[in-house]
């Protein structure tokens, strides 16, 4: 039932959702219905510009709290089985004591990016971008350990496991080194074609697969709850611990973009968008990221300054704290929604933190273009939402080159997709249909699918997502005004070539 929670007498299944604030847990029937849901903070540091880490113990204590109070909500022996859909591109070192060498460093860190050319000569561009899927850019995990192996050699080599979030929960619920390939694909040390550890990249950081935890297939059961965890969590022992997968996947199933007609869209920090394809290819048009699923692959779009550019200009340009104004966000919309589409010739490159797809330059940087003095405030705002937009209507256009099909819908997910002037600017630029999920928290339920997959209650991931996934609302885009943006897109389309020469 649509935003009831209710007590169950039958099966459920947990997704744990740990992600870079907070962890969530939810369960969840067979039909997708939520019976309890939990959330616990996790706190983030930035120790210096650019350095961002956490406690991986952390990670831990918010899961037990989570689960704790799932399981005084509903009975652990109705729980059947759990997975974990986790922050991606994040990880921690530990020592043979089982310790964490350092404190973890997550996704948004940059600092190893003076070690990605180096590390990439190293390998080869062309061979990184062929074993992982992914062209060369500061995301992926293996150049921060390239960056430690240059400026931690006594912890480098000290290490005994890399943990992924998913391992580091899977070992503290089960006692066992086990991830899933949706989880270690993310790392950017996995050959994700052939399903394992690359050699040639681990011989380059100089590590063994025995520093590295067994893989296994989304939706594979990997173990069960041990006694110590039981106590700590409150699940049973007789709860399965199944293979889930990094958040961003899990969400492209939690929406069921199984198919390459839907794709996922989160409009979270980063806008991550994911086309679904059955072969694996690679392109500079997209990463490719293995599905969190049985089979299949996401061609992935990511664009770092999704919300984040919204925050970035109330923030450091307005000079507003939305904690003492929090109807700021209301205020610009209104004022936006006074303008025509295209921002009366405004242009916004959002390019603050680089750009990945499709031109890889971590080295771009943000614009507004065509400023002048009859702009105002309303102006900016909605170029902002317009440029983000913009790319990605850019972004899927190289996407349907390369794969030969077309999207028709984008099922949208995350904080940005909570504005209803915002998803209709999305459809009238792409010229999409704008699907919205009956559940919201998409990672969570993906996470659900495997673990009911795990659970044998459906024989495929899609069966499962059929029946445990809804669209509520579909937004569709008015013909009149994507022509007006078609025209306009035409010149966004030419900016950041032009700007690059310069």
């Amino acid at each position: 039932m649509k935003g009831i929670e209710k007590k169950m007498t039958e099966e459920l299944v947990i997704g744990l959702d740990s992600s870079t604030t907070g962890t969530k847990a939810i369960a969840f029937d067979k039909n997708g219905a939520i019976a309890a849901r939990a959330h616990e903070s996790i706190a983030l540091s930035s120790p210096q510009p650019n350095y961002y880490e956490q406690n991986a113990k952390d990670w831990w204590l918010s899961a037990q709290k989570v689960l704790r109070k799932i399981t005084k909500q509903i009975k652990p022996e109705l729980i059947t089985a759990i997975a974990v859909s986790n922050q991606r591109e994040t990880f921690v070192p530990l020592g043979k004591d089982g310790n964490p060498l350092r404190p973890a460093i997550i996704w948004l860190d940059e600092r190893c990016r003076d070690e990605v050319e180096f590390f990439a000569q190293k390998v080869g561009r062309d061979k990184i971008h062929q074993i992982t899927g992914k062209p060369v850019d500061y995301a992926p995990v293996v150049y921060r350990l390239a960056w430690m192996q240059k400026h931690e050699p006594h912890l480098y080599n000290r290490i005994a496991m890399i943990c992924d979030v998913h391992t580091y929960l899977v070992w503290q619920l089960t006692g066992e080194f086990k991830t899933s390939r949706a989880s270690a694909d993310p790392l950017g040390m996995f050959d994700l074609k052939n399903k394992c550890w690359s050699a040639d990249i681990l011989n380059a950081l100089q590590l063994t697969e025995a520093q590295l935890p067994n893989t296994f297939s989304p939706g594979t059961a990997i173990g069960y709850i041990s006694a110590e965890a039981s106590k700590s969590s409150g699940l049973s022992p007789k709860t399965k611990m199944v293979a889930g997968g990094g958040d961003g996947q899990a969400a492209g199933l939690g929406v069921n973009a199984l198919f390459p007609e839907r794709a996922y869209l989160n409009l979270g920090t980063a806008a991550v968008a994911g086309v679904y394809g059955s072969e694996y290819k690679t392109s500079n048009a997209f990463r490719t990221m293995a599905s969190c699923s049985d089979s299949g692959y996401y061609y992935e779009c990511s664009l770092r300054a999704g919300t984040f550019a919204i925050d970035w200009f109330i923030k450091n340009i307005l000079k507003i704290n939305p904690a003492k104004q929090p109807d700021i966000y209301q205020q610009l919309e209104r004022e936006a929604k006074k303008t025509d589409s295209g921002s009366n010739g405004l242009f916004f490159l959002p390019y603050l933190n680089g750009v990945m797809n499709p031109y890889w330059d971590a080295r771009a940087r943000g614009a507004f273009i065509r400023l002048s003095s009859s702009h105002q405030r309303g102006h900016m705002y909605r170029a902002i939402l317009e440029g983000i937009a913009f790319e990605q209507l850019l972004a899927l256009n190289a996407v349907e080159k390369v794969v030969g099909s077309e999207v028709k819908e984008l099922a949208t997910i995350g904080g940005g997709s909570k504005s209803k002037f915002w998803r209709q600017i999305f459809a009238d630029i792409t010229g999409k249909t704008i699907c919205l999920p009956e559940n919201t928290e998409a990672s969570a339920l993906g996470a659900g699918i495997a673990a009911a997959v795990g659970a044998g209650w459906y024989r495929t991931f899609r069966a499962a997502a059929e029946k445990m996934t809804r669209v509520t609302k579909e937004i569709k885009p008015n013909a009149q005004i994507h022509k007006r943006y078609n025209n306009i897109f035409r010149v966004y389309e030419k900016i950041y070539p032009v700007l690059n020469e310069i």
